[in-house]
C-alpha cells in the first residue's frame, strides 16, 4: 500500500467512528466519495493493477460485511466504510483489517457490556446465536439482529476504525 492511503483513510475512519457514535449511522457523503477516490488514487499510481486492486479489495469488504449485513448484524453503512477502505488498502490489508476489527469488535462489546451492566445477557445470546447457527445454518436470528427494538445496538465504526488503522502497523 502506498503511503498516501495512510492520511485519507485515517480521517474516513475517525469522521466515520464520531458520526456513527452521534447518529448510529456512517453517512453516504463520506463514504462515497472515500470509495471513488481511492479508486481513483490507485489508478493514477499504479494504473490497471492498481484499479484491480481496488476493485478486488471492495469486493472483499462488500463478500465479509455483506454476509453480515444478510445476518443484520451490521448496517448498510457498516458495509459501505468498509467497502470504501477496500479501495483504499487492497484485498491484502484488508484481510487483516476484517480480523483486527471482529477482533476490536469483540473488546468493545465485552467493554459495552461490563459498563452497562448486561455481561450475562450478552453471554446468552452469544450461546443462543452460535445454537441458532448450528440447528439452522447461517440464517439470520429471528430476535438477535439490529431490527429488533429490544436489541442493544453497538456503533461499529469504532472498531472499524481500529482494526483498520492497526492493520498499517501489522503488514
Amino acid at each position: 500500500m502506498h503511503a498516501l492511503a495512510w492520511w485519507p483513510t485515517v480521517a474516513a475512519v475517525l469522521v466515520a467512528m464520531i458520526t456513527d457514535f452521534r447518529s448510529r449511522k456512517i453517512p453516504n457523503w463520506l463514504v462515497f466519495p472515500f470509495m471513488l477516490s481511492g479508486l481513483a488514487v490507485s489508478i493514477f499510481l499504479h494504473g490497471w493493477a492498481g484499479a484491480g486492486s481496488s476493485f478486488r479489495g471492495m469486493a472483499l469488504g462488500a463478500l465479509v460485511c455483506g454476509v453480515l449485513v444478510y445476518l443484520r448484524a451490521l448496517g448498510m453503512g457498516d458495509l459501505k466504510l468498509c467497502v470504501a477502505i477496500g479501495a483504499w488498502i487492497g484485498p491484502g490489508q484488508l484481510v487483516n483489517a476484517l480480523v483486527l476489527t471482529g477482533l476490536a469488535g469483540g473488546v468493545f462489546a465485552l467493554g459495552w457490556a461490563l459498563s452497562g451492566n448486561f455481561v450475562g445477557e450478552m453471554v446468552r445470546n452469544s450461546w443462543s446465536l452460535l445454537g441458532h447457527f448450528c440447528r439452522r445454518g447461517i440464517v439470520p436470528h429471528p430476535e438477535l439482529v439490529l431490527g429488533n427494538s429490544r436489541a442493544r445496538r453497538m456503533p461499529y465504526a469504532p472498531a472499524i476504525a481500529i482494526g483498520t488503522l492497526v492493520s498499517f502497523f501489522v503488514r
